[in-house]
């Protein structure tokens, strides 16, 4: 029993000093996005700015889903002497990094007392869709690596379909090319559903007949796309999708998953 108590005293001496060293690790939290949570009120919650939640989390939208995992930044108090590349280093991230999530002018503007916000060491904070701008590709959750031209097809898609719709229903019309992509009863690209003509010569997307897919897509668009990629699928598996008036026999006559704004969703 008392070697059991010495155990637990010096694995808790353990932890204090590796807070001591690593407080960054040692405070960082993880929030589980529930049913009616806002960037607003988890924030709220936390005691933390809107800006330094969404920039350590990349959510450059409103869009949240159930079941999300968000990291909570942590604060850093400064001490006297402290400089922005000397905290940096302690934390392990980037001087540039901290004086953007604190919306610093400069790197002289600290001083002691100050609550910095510290970004997550090797995390991106760029959108993910401004990352696809700078490289040919990136990495997503859903379909591994995907070009910039596939990116750019989903979003013109998404564009031309729903551009009047919300963001929600937008990042379903996205769910559903990939969701097309996945079946076997369509093709395996993301480019290779969108445009795809099947043997009695009829599009798949009235965009691509009327060429309103060639349009230059919204930045909504851009973000509803990301949120496809990385998983969200408000049309719960969905294949088809259309305006709600449409009479067309064959997807009137197929299951329906959702109703969203003015689109019905069926499988």
């Amino acid at each position: 029993m008392l070697k059991k108590l010495k155990k637990k005293i010096m694995v808790f001496i353990i932890l204090l000093s590796l807070s001591a060293v690593y407080p960054a690790a040692a405070m960082a939290q993880v929030h589980t996005v529930s049913n009616g949570d806002t960037i607003y009120l988890i924030s709220r919650h936390y005691g933390i700015d809107q800006y330094a939640l969404r920039y350590t989390n990349g959510l450059w939208s409103d869009y949240l889903y159930v079941g999300q995992k968000l990291v909570i930044p942590s604060k850093y108090s400064v001490k006297k002497g402290d400089t922005l590349s000397a905290i940096a280093a302690k934390f392990g991230t980037d001087y540039k990094k901290i004086k953007e999530i604190n919306k610093l002018y400069s790197a002289d503007m600290i001083y002691p007392g100050q609550q910095l916000y510290i970004p997550v060491a090797g995390g991106s904070t760029t959108p993910a869709y401004l990352q696809l701008q700078r490289s040919e590709s990136i990495q997503v959750s859903r379909g591994g690596r995907v070009s910039m031209a596939d990116f750019d097809a989903l979003a013109r898609i998404i564009t031309a379909e729903a551009d009047s719709e919300s963001f929600e229903t937008q990042v379903a019309v996205g769910a559903v090319v990939l969701n097309r992509v996945d079946s076997p009863d369509f093709p395996n690209t993301i480019r290779g559903v969108i445009y795809q003509v099947d043997e009695t010569g009829r599009y798949q997307f009235e965009p691509v007949l009327n060429g309103w897919i060639n349009n230059p897509p919204s930045e909504t668009a851009k973000r509803a796309a990301i949120e496809a990629l990385n998983g969200s699928d408000p049309s719960n598996g969905a294949l088809y999708f259309f305006e709600s008036w449409v009479t067309n026999t064959f997807l009137k006559s197929r299951p329906v998953s959702k109703i969203m704004d003015s689109f019905t969703f069926t499988y």
